[in-house]
Parts: C-alpha cells; sequence; structure tokens
C-alpha cells in the first residue's frame, strides 16, 4: 500500500456526520435562543439569551479555550504520528511555571514564551526518547510525563519562591491595547470606528422613520417591528458581542488561532502532515517509500510539546501568576485537550470547535450561577459536565489512527 492509498479514508474534509448535525443542531438553537430572546424580554429564554450571548462571556470562553486548544493540537500530531502522548497535562504544568519564571527574570514577553516553550519541549523530547528509543508503554510513560512535572513545578517554585505559588508578573496585552498603541493603526481603527457609528445612526432613524409609518398598520407594523428587533439584535451580537470580545481578547487568543490555522494546513496540505498521518496510519508504507518512520514521531511529538509549551505559557502568562497547589492551575486541562481532539476527530479545526463547546459551558455555569434562574448552583456547577457525555454519546465513535500506540521499526514486516 503506498503512502497516497494510506490516506484516503483520512478525515481531512469536513462531512456532515453525526458531528455536522450536532454542529448545525447546537447553531440553531442558539440562533433560536437568541430570537425568543429578542422577541419575548423578561422571559426564561431572555435571561438565558442575556447570560449566553454577553461579551464576557464570549471573552472567558476565549480565555479558557487558549491552553486547552494548544495542547489538543499538540496532541493530534503525537498521536496522529502513532505515539499517543497522553502527558499534554504535564507538559502545561511544566511550561506554565518555567515560562512566569523567565518572565520575572527577564520582564520580557518573547522570552517567557520561548522559555516555556522550551522547558516543555525538552519534557516531550524525553517522552520522545523513552517511547520511541526504548519502546516503553505510551500509556505508562504519558503518566510518568504528568506526575514529573506535577511534583517539579510546585518544588522548583518552592527552592525560588519559598511557596508553591509565584509572585505576580506582567500579563499580555490584549489587542485594544496592540492596535491602539500603534500610531497609524489605531488612527485607522478610531476612523472606522467613527465611521461604522454614523453609518448606524443613520440606519436606526430610517428605520425609525419607516417604523413610524407602518405602525399604524395592524399585521404589517407589528411584523415589520418584530423584524426590526431581531435586527437590533443580530447587531447587538455581531458588533457589541463578538467585536467585543475580540477588542477585549488577549494577543495569546490571537495566538491561538494562528496556530488552528497553520496546524490545520501543516497536516493536511503539506508533505510533512501526509507523513505524520502516514507513519500513524501505515508506517510501513511510509518506510517503503523511503521517509524514517522514527525520524517523524519524533518530530511530531517534540511539535506537541511546542504547543503545549505555548498553552501553557498563555495560561500562566494571560493569569500572571503560577499556581502550584493541589492539582496546579493547569487543574485537568490537558486532560481535557485529549477529549477536545477525539471529540473533534483529530482535525485542528473540530479540536477548536469542540473545544469552545466545553470552555463556553464553563462559562456559561459561572455566569449563571451569579443569577437568580431558579435552579441549585450545584445542578448549574454540573451541567457542562453533563451536556459534554450527551454530546459525546451523540457524535459516536472516533476512529484512532490504526498504528496509534504501535511501535516501529525500520524493515519489520
Amino acid at each position: 500500500m503506498s503512502v497516497v492509498d494510506a490516506l484516503r479514508t483520512d478525515g481531512s474534509d469536513f462531512a456532515l456526520g453525526r458531528r455536522g448535525i450536532v454542529a448545525a443542531v447546537s447553531v440553531a438553537v442558539l440562533l433560536g435562543l437568541a430570537a425568543l430572546g429578542a422577541l419575548f424580554p423578561g422571559t426564561i429564554a431572555a435571561t438565558l439569551a442575556d447570560a449566553v450571548f454577553r461579551r464576557s462571556t464570549v471573552s472567558s470562553a476565549l480565555r479558557l479555550s487558549v491552553p486547552i486548544v494548544l495542547a489538543a493540537i499538540g496532541g493530534i500530531f503525537a498521536e496522529k504520528s502513532g505515539v499517543i502522548n497522553i502527558g499534554l497535562e504535564g507538559l502545561l504544568i511544566i511550561s506554565a511555571f518555567g515560562a512566569v519564571y523567565a518572565m520575572a527574570l527577564a520582564d520580557n514577553l518573547w522570552v517567557a514564551f520561548a522559555a516555556g516553550i522550551f522547558v516543555s519541549t525538552v519534557l516531550a523530547a524525553l517522552f520522545a526518547v523513552v517511547c520511541i528509543e526504548f519502546r516503553a508503554d505510551q500509556i505508562i510513560a504519558g503518566l510518568a510525563v504528568w506526575l514529573i512535572a506535577l511534583g517539579l513545578a510546585p518544588f522548583a517554585s518552592q527552592v525560588v519562591y519559598g511557596a508553591p505559588n509565584t509572585p505576580s508578573v506582567r500579563t499580555p496585552p490584549n489587542a485594544s491595547e496592540v492596535v491602539f498603541g500603534a500610531p497609524v493603526l489605531g488612527d485607522a481603527v478610531t476612523a472606522l470606528n467613527g465611521a461604522g457609528t454614523a453609518i448606524g445612526a443613520a440606519v436606526v432613524d430610517a428605520v425609525e422613520g419607516v417604523q413610524g409609518v407602518l405602525g399604524g398598520i395592524p399585521l404589517v407594523g407589528w411584523l415589520f417591528g418584530g423584524v426590526v428587533t431581531l435586527l437590533s439584535a443580530a447587531h447587538y451580537l455581531v458588533f457589541e458581542v463578538l467585536v467585543g470580545a475580540l477588542v477585549d481578547a488577549s494577543v495569546v487568543v490571537y495566538l491561538m488561532f494562528l496556530m488552528v490555522a497553520l496546524s490545520w494546513y501543516g497536516l493536511y496540505r503539506t508533505r510533512f502532515g501526509r507523513w505524520v498521518r502516514a507513519s500513524g496510519e501505515n508506517p510501513k508504507a511510509l518506510d517503503t517509500a523511503g521517509v524514517g518512520v522514527s525520524r517523524v514521531r519524533y518530530a511530531a511529538v517534540l511539535l506537541s510539546g511546542v504547543l503545549s509549551g505555548m498553552g501553557g505559557a498563555a495560561l500562566s502568562l494571560s493569569l500572571g501568576q503560577f499556581t502550584g497547589n493541589g492539582p496546579t492551575m493547569v487543574n485537568g486541562k490537558g486532560f481535557i485537550a485529549i477529549v477536545a481532539y477525539l471529540f473533534g476527530n483529530y482535525n485542528p479545526i473540530g479540536a477548536f470547535l469542540s473545544t469552545m463547546l466545553f470552555a463556553g459551558l464553563d462559562a456559561l455555569q459561572i455566569v449563571l450561577q451569579l443569577r437568580d434562574v431558579g435552579v441549585p448552583n450545584q445542578l448549574i456547577r454540573v451541567t457542562p459536565f453533563v451536556m459534554v457525555i450527551v454530546v459525546l454519546a451523540l457524535v459516536g465513535r472516533t476512529r484512532i489512527p490504526s498504528a496509534a500506540g504501535d511501535h516501529y521499526e525500520s524493515g519489520e514486516e
């Protein structure tokens, strides 16, 4: 079997299977909730819509998604190559501490990110050598990576700072600070914002004028009023909620967007991506084509360390501190990343969308706990986990790469 034949059934293209149906239904539910909330204020639908479509909720979902998405993409590359890396949690932990420590020393975001990526990649390299060169069990080795980082990072913090939690450091800027801090770009955005406000005001005046004319016609006036309400709600969602959340977002959110796009392109549109997928689906075909399977797997695992290092650095630097108490500030995000890329069917875009679902539900339950919705807070807290289980049950099985977890040596029959 050739490398091309080995990849013909690979899921690089989206198909409207169970996942597509679940995504379509989810979008329809959100749009319906927005419409009901706009048309019927004061109802439970309006309360839920206000909680879901809030600028702060979307901002929180984006912020919570960053370390999970980056670690998930790293896990995709490793597992697509045939190496199951369940040590993503440990890579996030060690890079989170490394980034904060470097930031405290150098007070430079580039140096901090580089340090987080470096320590994560070193640990990933150790994992790769143990699994590929010495053929260790990948699950046990991944757990060892997690346990090493779980003990090493808080211990290092205790040695350096005298406590498992580090002092606060400078956080990355948000998009508005970067944009408006640039002289030419900031002036251009300000001018566009003023023009958009003027156009919006003119449109509102025109619509109000038409509504005043048609308001006396019973059915037409009611329908026109409903349309105006829906259009106003759509304008609010796009410009106030989505655009506002993106303006408020940290630069690490845009790093996440960039890595999702580059990873998808690299995995499905480059020669290296074909090698990675062939290494996990049919390593013998790749070996027959003259490409070293071990080299590809080493590169993929190191890439998972780089991406997880970005995620851990983004997590700790966004909060301005490393917290080493208990399960540390990472608190299971590496394991959630594994669920995210399985749910996303080993596709970086799918992993991003599934993570946004998890993070959105998590952000929503925080908002709902602060409101009187007639449901106990204990039940609201478990809602995201229940919904995740329901969605996972609906999407069915995920086909893992055929050679995932299998060792391979050149010349094996």
